[in-house]
């Protein structure tokens, strides 16, 4: 499935298994926000490239801000030739006439060169690892680890994913657990509380971001 039929894809909403929710649960803090927080699950078919492009666009920008350059970044494109040349063939300034970055733009085109040349659409993501993802995908200059972790959540549907460099996770898991100390230390001490939530630890912090409002973080 293209990127330009990904657009209009109808998202697929599910319910939280009682599985998971019961295993959650058994953190007494964690069950205070299940308590309280409808959580759906939406999934779209896999493009992994695609997200990426999204990702990297999107960064620092309000949404509509970037729906907008995400959507005249596409017109440049055509369905008919394969996407990672037509970008290698893009010059920087018609990247940025669409209102990207210079920084942006070199990113847009390190993603599709790596593509590319290690032919990663050909991939079945399904049968790589977590690390294995992690590993190939920060090779990309542009690409950190947070922006893979949001891949293998919300992309690739991975269910144990523990994104400490996400600042709402980490931040409402400091209030929650009353976490304090060097960066290191927290770092240590929240992977330590979230290794209660294996093999689920990807929905505890679907949790963590929709209860971000809630009167669970209020002081």
């Amino acid at each position: 499935m293209s990127i330009f039929t990904r657009l209009n894809f109808y998202l697929l909403s599910t319910n939280i298994s009682q599985e998971i929710i019961v295993h959650l649960k058994r953190d007494e803090k964690l069950k205070q926000i299940i308590n309280i927080c409808t959580l759906d699950i939406h999934k779209i078919p896999i493009n992994v490239f695609d997200d990426l492009m999204r990702s990297i666009i999107s960064q620092q920008l309000s949404t509509s801000a970037a729906k907008t350059i995400y959507g005249r970044f596409l017109k440049l494109l055509n369905e008919t030739d394969p996407f990672t040349k037509q970008i290698l063939n893009l010059s920087l300034d018609e990247l940025r006439c669409v209102g990207l970055s210079i920084q942006k733009a070199n990113y847009i085109k390190n993603v599709a060169e790596h593509f590319d040349q290690y032919q990663l659409h050909d991939i079945d993501w399904n049968t790589l690892s977590d690390d294995e993802i992690i590993s190939e995908l920060t090779k990309i200059k542009g690409v950190g680890r947070w922006t893979v972790e949001m891949i293998l959540i919300f992309s690739l549907h991975r269910p144990d994913v523990l994104p400490l460099d996400d600042l709402v996770v980490r931040n409402n898991m400091m209030l929650l657990y009353n976490v304090t100390g060097s960066k290191k230390e927290v770092y240590s001490k929240l992977t330590e509380i979230a290794e209660a939530w294996r093999p689920f630890r990807s929905y505890a912090s679907r949790y963590l971001w929709a209860s971000k409002d809630i009167k669970v973080f209020k002081t």
